[in-house]
């Protein structure tokens, strides 16, 4: 630049002063770009070197997986077998925390807001990503929480008593008009309950009462609290021959019972399919989440999770990362529709 002045037939000591003034600032300022560049990157290197050495030693303690329901669900049962194929694996105790609660908002809260380093893992159905945020339920946003992978697609359906009289939703509907007819669920933000109301405003009836339950199963009927259920195969399959359904809540009939239509099939227009997956929270390094999802698809591979999808009619699997995001993105947008 100097050069530059001095071909316009200037010198050090006839350029004018601001000149001179102006290019000893542009020097400054030059050095202390470069240092902050330099310093720049000798932080984002020491990061990284910390984040690489953080995964190539994990895990070195104790890893917990949240399960937001009470236990004995399909999501409950999966997961069990997930920690336990990751202390299989990596010589680590895994444990399985059931904190219910909220429909699930709680023990999704607490995922949200741990470490992220992976030592809290969260089991996290749809709904908790998608309208608990959407309908204000949740204190956490969409970018709180990352997928890992997607391991199940639940045999959901609308259950009653073998005895009740009504087969399908609109002998239901028809019934309810003229007698009380009382139904539980996993509370109103939870997409099975939406479903199932909206299919009430369609068919033109309604339900003398509702009531909200962590854990719909067989006793919830037994008791006589309720006449009928939102729930899946897995939380009721020990009086399966106590029970009979009205509609299965997926995208097709369940394997337990293929001769029952699927809510969209006798409801055009309400289509509903509920899955399951693995959660950590923002900021868990990319190396972490890979070992994890490792272990994950070797579960949902073994015959332990095999079993379980056979014997309950479940979709048990491992979609990836990728995956899941994507699904987890269109469950959120699907949302503001379901609000409507």
């Amino acid at each position: 630049m100097v050069a530059e002045y001095k071909a316009l037939g200037w010198s050090e000591k006839t350029m004018p002063r601001g000149v001179n003034l102006l290019l000893m600032v542009i020097r400054l300022l030059g050095r202390l770009m470069i240092l902050a560049i330099v310093t720049l990157l000798i932080f984002l290197g020491t990061s990284l070197s910390v984040s690489s050495a953080r995964a190539a030693g994990y895990p070195e303690r104790p890893v917990t997986f949240i399960v937001p329901w009470p236990p004995g669900d399909l999501e409950d049962q999966l997961t069990r077998i997930i920690a336990d194929q990751f202390t299989k694996t990596y010589h680590v105790p895994a444990r399985v925390v059931n904190i219910s609660g909220g429909g699930g908002v709680i023990g999704a809260t607490r995922v949200a807001n741990a470490k992220p380093d992976g030592y809290t893992i969260g089991s996290l159905v749809k709904d908790l990503v998608s309208t608990q945020i959407v309908n204000g339920h949740a204190k956490y946003d969409k970018h709180s929480l990352v997928p890992l992978g997607v391991f199940l697609t639940y045999p959901f359906a609308l259950v009653t008593k073998k005895t009740a009289p009504y087969n399908d939703v609109a002998q239901l509907a028809a019934y309810a008009q003229r007698h009380d007819v009382v139904l539980g669920h996993f509370g109103y933000s939870a997409l099975p309950t939406i479903a199932t109301f909206k299919m009430v405003r369609r068919l033109r009836f309604s339900f003398s009462a509702d009531a909200t339950y962590d854990n719909l199963d067989c006793a919830v009927l037994k008791n006589g609290d309720v006449d009928v259920i939102t729930t899946t195969m897995g939380a009721v399959l020990p009086c399966i021959k106590d029970i009979k359904l009205l509609a299965a809540y997926s995208n097709q009939p369940l394997s337990l019972f293929p001769s029952v239509k699927t809510l969209d099939q006798q409801v055009p227009g309400l289509k509903i399919s509920l899955w399951n997956g693995l959660f950590v929270p923002r900021g868990t390094p990319p190396a972490i989440a890979d070992k994890i999802s490792t272990v994950a698809r070797a579960a949902m591979q073994s015959p332990r999770a095999q079993k379980i999808a056979r014997e309950t009619g479940a979709e048990v699997y491992w979609l990836d990362g990728v995956a899941a995001t994507r699904l987890s993105a269109e469950a959120y947008e699907e949302s503001f529709t379901d609000k409507q």
